[in-house]
């Protein structure tokens, strides 16, 4: 990171400056500006999260918002109601509260004496979805979003359900929001009294989400409300739209160049779920500049060059030994001015023989090798050598090739099948294959079988019956060199990426073939970005160093599998303000390869706040397991101040399964 010190524009911060909103509640900003705003008034960007910015989302903010005001912008980093230093309650992601009161924010902020009236909006994963959506909402004064690692499909496209199928994730998610959202106010900005009056009313009323979310198990209106792709011409505000290859969110910045009406362009690296200018793996770009571009255009009227620039800029990853983290990733950028590109071109590959059918019946604890969901601790989180997967999945493997290709899009497997139960699932994935049989996963896809011809309304399998299904695997762009090969392996699990249909299920495939969106090789850079800069870091004291960890170990009597997880995002002291944050993560997931019904995932967080002998702890934990009808999920919180029970609470819940 290049550290910048010196800016145009004097800036000055404000740690908590209050907004209230039209009912009355107050939310908490930390607000950077120039020092000359209230002479020479300036636009707002605002970044809207239930994260917290005293302790949650510092590092990055410090980084970041500090940058844009030294360069002419007023930068606004609210906590949600519910969460942080803000009040009030929080029952949901991306509710209808949520959005209006980022609305509120907008219009505040472009009222102010020190705003020239235009606003954008920015984020990342939560801040990148509602970005969107409140873009969709049409405030007059949002004239532009930034949105990274995003989603414009809140069913099949985040972290709740993909293909239909269950992830993980969404009971993964809903542990990891009950622990974020347990953490009371600073006493500092909250007051000696009221914080903890504050924290006691927020914890009294905490959701536990995973059976909400349980509950939609199609896309009905629950998810159609907040999926931009509903409506994808009421987003007026100019998209710039950033991911990474190696997040969860790999399709946003493809439909959003292809659908967005208003002024679009996409940027797509081989980052993690991170903010570009200090994600790994490398090359990191740089980010802040990029989207000063995009701000002096859009908020300024500056003619920047941005409605020249290409309209989907992607980096081309060039194949590489599997490993569970990669430090960088070699590779090029390379330029599409129209996207969807004319120069792609499909080919496609016939997979199975005719008259020659392949029986499809993995143990229940093929995927182990897959990694995270969305890999985020610059960790061994990424997917490994595919091999283990490889041998529990029925594989196609393809000739040498002779020479190498660049595939850049979303490959596609049509399959002709049967199952011998009314509900399956069904996992593709695209693997390059080194000569010496290492296997490198290229991108994936999963499918319930029973949504094969619509998301909204599942139809049951008939067993025995042949239908036609197509597996969309997501966006890429990776080049293939020669002398590898191509290898599509299908399973009907993927754990514990997916959770495990209801039955052992058996697929008999007639037919497969695969489509490969090919672009002309590419001979070097087609374009580049400049070096990451930044604002100064923020300044800590590290009492407990970060560690991460991933063990698989299988037990040779009783047979059963358990992956491990261990994040210790170690513990911080702010030598500004002297709080101290520290926060572990603990997940199990253990399965029996025979028995789907053994499927089970528990979650422990620990999350500790202390400063000068003031100290509170929340222990969050929370297990999901299913029987053949019912998923069952329970919960628990325990807050402690000092060492003393202040708070406790359990949650349990059934949910009837539904074609899962």
């Amino acid at each position: 990171m290049n550290t910048v010190t010196e800016f145009p524009r004097k800036v000055v911060e404000f740690p908590d400056m209050g907004i209230v909103m039209p009912d009355g509640c107050r939310l908490s900003a930390r607000v950077w500006m120039p020092e000359d705003a209230g002479d020479d008034p300036v636009p707002a960007i605002l970044e809207h999260l239930p994260y917290r910015k005293r302790d949650g989302t510092i590092f990055r903010d410090q980084l970041t918002h500090p940058y844009f005001a030294g360069n002419g912008y007023a930068s606004i980093r609210v906590d949600m109601r519910g969460n942080g230093d803000s009040e009030g309650l929080m029952d949901d992601e991306y509710s209808e509260q949520e959005l209006q009161d980022a609305c509120d924010v907008i219009a505040w902020a472009a009222s102010q004496p020190w705003c020239n009236g235009n606003v954008g909006m920015m984020g990342i994963s939560w801040g990148g979805f509602n970005c969107l959506q409140v873009a969709a909402k049409q405030p007059p004064a949002l004239k532009a979003v930034i949105s990274l690692c995003s989603t414009v499909d809140r069913y099949a496209d985040d972290i709740h359900y993909k293909g239909g199928c269950l992830l993980i994730e969404n009971f993964g998610w809903a542990s990891t929001m009950l622990s974020y959202s347990s953490r009371p106010p600073d006493p500092l900005l909250a007051g000696d009294n009221r914080w903890r009056d504050l924290w006691l009313t927020r914890l009294e009323n905490q959701s536990f989400l995973a059976p909400l979310w349980l509950k939609h198990q199609h896309r009905d209106a629950y998810w159609k409300r907040g999926s931009i792709c509903e409506d994808f011409s009421a987003v007026k505000a100019a998209v710039l739209s950033i991911g990474g290859w190696h997040d969860g969110y790999r399709n946003t910045v493809s439909h959003l160049a292809s659908n967005i009406e208003a002024p679009v362009k996409g940027i797509i690296g081989p980052w993690i779920h991170k903010y570009p200018h200090y994600a790994g793996p490398k090359p990191a770009i740089g980010f802040l500049q990029e989207a000063l571009r995009w701000w002096d255009r859009w908020l300024k009227d500056v003619d920047t060059g941005v409605e020249a620039d290409p309209a989907y800029r992607a980096y081309v990853m060039d194949s590489v030994r599997p490993a569970r983290w990669h430090p960088e990733r070699p590779g090029r950028w390379v330029a599409e001015q129209e996207w969807p590109s004319p120069t792609i071109k499909t080919q496609t590959v016939d997979l199975i023989p005719a008259g020659e059918p392949a029986i499809v019946a993995s143990p229940q604890s093929c995927g182990l090798a897959g990694g995270e969901y969305f890999p985020f601790t610059f960790g061994p989180e990424l997917p490994g050598d595919q091999r283990p997967d490889d041998a529990l999945s029925v594989c196609f493997d393809q000739p040498e090739l002779n020479e190498a290709i660049d595939i850049v899009g979303a490959p596609e497997v049509e399959v002709r099948l049967s199952s011998d139960r009314p509900q399956a699932n069904i996992a593709v994935r695209l693997c390059d294959v080194h000569p010496d049989g290492a296997s490198e996963l290229i991108s994936y896809g999963v499918l319930n079988l029973t949504h094969r011809n619509s998301h909204e309304f599942p139809e049951a399998l008939v067993p025995g019956e042949i239908v036609s299904v197509r597996a969309v695997l997501d966006q890429c762009a990776y080049r293939v060199p020669a002398g590898h090969r191509l290898r599509v392996a299908v399973s009907n699990t993927y754990w514990p990426a997916i959770w495990p249909s209801p039955e052992p299920v058996q697929l008999t495939l007639s037919a497969a073939t695969l489509s490969l969106p090919l672009r002309p090789l590419a001979t070097g850079d087609e374009v580049t970005f400049a070096e990451p800069e930044g604002a100064t870091p923020w300044a800590t004291e590290t009492i407990r160093a970060a560690n991460s960890e991933r063990h698989v170990d299988r037990d040779e009597k009783t047979g059963i599998v358990t992956l491990s997880i261990d994040d210790d995002f170690g513990e911080v002291r702010d030598l500004a303000h002297g709080l101290a944050n520290g926060s572990i993560a603990r997940e199990t997931w253990t399965i029996h390869p025979d028995d789907p019904l053994s499927a089970s995932g528990k979650t422990h967080w620990t999350q500790t706040l202390s400063r000068n002998g003031w100290s509170v702890r929340t222990e969050t934990s929370a297990e999901m397991r299913s029987d053949a009808q019912n998923f069952i999920v329970s919960a628990r919180i325990e807050a402690y101040e000092g060492e003393k029970l202040v708070f406790e609470r359990n949650f349990e819940e059934k949910v009837p399964r539904a074609l899962l």
